[in-house]
């Protein structure tokens, strides 16, 4: 048991550095040996689990899904669900903004770089489904309202992460108001 502890505790260690790297230099930055140093380990040791620089790459970003995941699951299936699980997927709160520098470097290196591209695809599968899943707790399950939510969430990361004067209190606020108004859509062709 204990050795699973320190493998899982190094791992993490080794994300977190993986991530710090890409949000102090970006993508192109991020090697088996500026990871080593930032975690402060041995090239050699961290070779022996990250081979390429492309595993280092493809673990860093699978780490922002399988937190992305666990946060979203643990969510109370309550009234306020949908909008929580959205605010999950944005970068409000300073974990959350870090994923989203990860997230956003992914995307624009998955476009080089076909290593990547399987990972990418299962990170927008999984925000889609999220967006399904919140478009069916809107009472709406149409294409074109998840392909909305997932544009909108993408949209305000985006702002959020390159945009000094977008703040998570903003996003946040931006996000109640088109919830409130994809709300009053669904009730008026309700009725």
């Amino acid at each position: 048991m204990a050795r699973q502890l320190d493998h899982e505790a190094r791992d993490r260690a080794v994300v977190e550095a993986a991530w710090r790297v890409i949000a102090r230099e970006g993508m192109t930055a991020l090697t088996v040996r500026s990871v080593a140093k930032e975690a402060d380990l041995a090239p050699s040791s961290l070779r022996y689990s990250f081979p390429t620089q492309s595993s280092v790459r493809e673990r860093a970003i699978s780490a922002v899904l399988e937190r992305l995941q666990e946060r979203v699951e643990a969510l109370p299936r309550d009234s306020e669900w949908g909008k929580n699980a959205l605010l999950e997927l944005m970068p409000v709160d300073g974990e959350k903004h870090t994923e989203a520098i990860v997230w956003l470097a992914l995307e624009m290196a998955a476009v080089a770089d076909s290593d990547l591209q399987p990972v990418r695809a299962r990170a927008n599968a999984y925000i889609r489904s999220v967006c399904q899943d919140v478009a069916e707790w809107l009472g709406a399950s149409s294409v074109d309202l998840v392909d909305q939510l997932h544009a909108f969430v993408d949209g305000l990361t985006l702002h959020v992460v390159v945009r000094e004067e977008c703040t998570p209190d903003w996003a946040e606020r931006a996000l109640l108001v088109y919830l409130a108004e994809v709300r009053e859509r669904i009730a008026s062709t309700a009725g």
